[in-house]
């Protein structure tokens, strides 16, 4: 048997269903911000700018390019798509906005969101909160608030763009397939409060209507659920090999030996065949939205 674990703070992209929790602190120090922040105060000291000046023609505050240069913050991709332009750096910054991005997560989850941003297909089963490809930014934030250890708000401002980040393979083509399983549950918790769960199932529905999505529900009073193991994703890559990813109380698995991933996918299987159908999900959530 072949599989490959990584152990929170030792150490794949955020949480159980990755997208919820998030176990690490955020207190190491970001290799690839750090080396972000030298190019940056490079070009910045190439160009004959001071901090101050150069930070009134990107919008932003001296102190914030210093956090920057010194690798104590990620920014934002508008202002790496700005200071690479302000700067003349013909795409050096650009180019490693990704890998920047994918730098926020903590570190058990890098080799999933690595492997999440490339996939064919992606299937997810859901049983605490929403899978983080359909989260809203105010219900990432309100998770991430919860989290013991509490985390400072640095770290949470900067998880929950990564993790908004991440939803950029929904748009991208070729778009992989998705599908997504949620348990009743999870659709019910008001995490954020009533309008923090609003924003959120409405973005399930969204993102529920592209043709390469299908959102289910998996509903309470169900007598046969073969989820019980708990949650899970499905990954599909390129040439058709599958991965199975699965995370629980700070641990993360990449499984790749055919026969667990075999039997991981055999079960999703059975949990769609399980659930509510993809057109009586979006009814049923849209139930759900009435409701509240």
């Amino acid at each position: 048997m072949r599989q490959d674990e990584a152990v929170a703070g030792a150490g794949t992209g955020g949480g159980v269903e990755p997208s919820s929790e998030t176990p690490s602190d955020g207190r190491s120090e970001n290799g690839v911000a750090v080396a972000f922040g030298r190019q940056l105060k490079l070009l910045r000291v190439r160009a004959g700018l001071d901090r101050a000046e150069f930070g009134k023609r990107v919008g932003y505050a001296a102190q914030s390019v210093a956090s920057f240069e010194q690798g104590r913050r990620v920014p934002q991709p508008g202002f790496i798509d700005k200071a690479d332009q302000v700067l003349e750096a013909g795409g050096l910054l650009i180019a490693v906005k990704e890998e920047l991005a994918r730098s926020q997560y903590p570190a058990f989850f890098r080799d999933a969101a690595r492997l999440e941003a490339e996939a064919l297909e992606l299937f997810l089963y859901a049983v605490s909160a929403v899978p983080g490809l359909l989260q809203t930014e105010e219900y990432t934030r309100a998770l991430l608030a919860m989290r013991r250890p509490l985390l400072d708000e640095d770290t949470i401002e900067q998880r929950v763009l990564a993790r908004i980040a991440r939803q950029e393979v929904l748009h991208r083509w070729p778009t992989p397939l998705m599908s997504f399983v949620i348990e009743e549950a999870v659709l019910r918790r008001p995490f954020g409060g009533r309008a923090v769960l609003r924003g959120v199932l409405e973005q399930i529905l969204l993102v529920g209507r592209q043709r390469s999505v299908e959102v289910q529900v998996m509903p309470t009073d169900r007598e046969d659920n073969a989820g019980l193991d708990g949650p899970f994703t499905m990954i599909t890559r390129k040439g058709g090999e599958q991965i199975a990813y699965l995370e629980v109380q700070g641990r993360s698995i990449l499984l790749t030996d055919r026969d667990e991933v075999r039997s991981v996918a055999a079960r999703y299987g059975i949990i769609r065949s399980q659930a509510l159908t993809p057109r009586e999900s979006l009814e049923f959530v849209e139930k759900l939205l009435g409701e509240l």
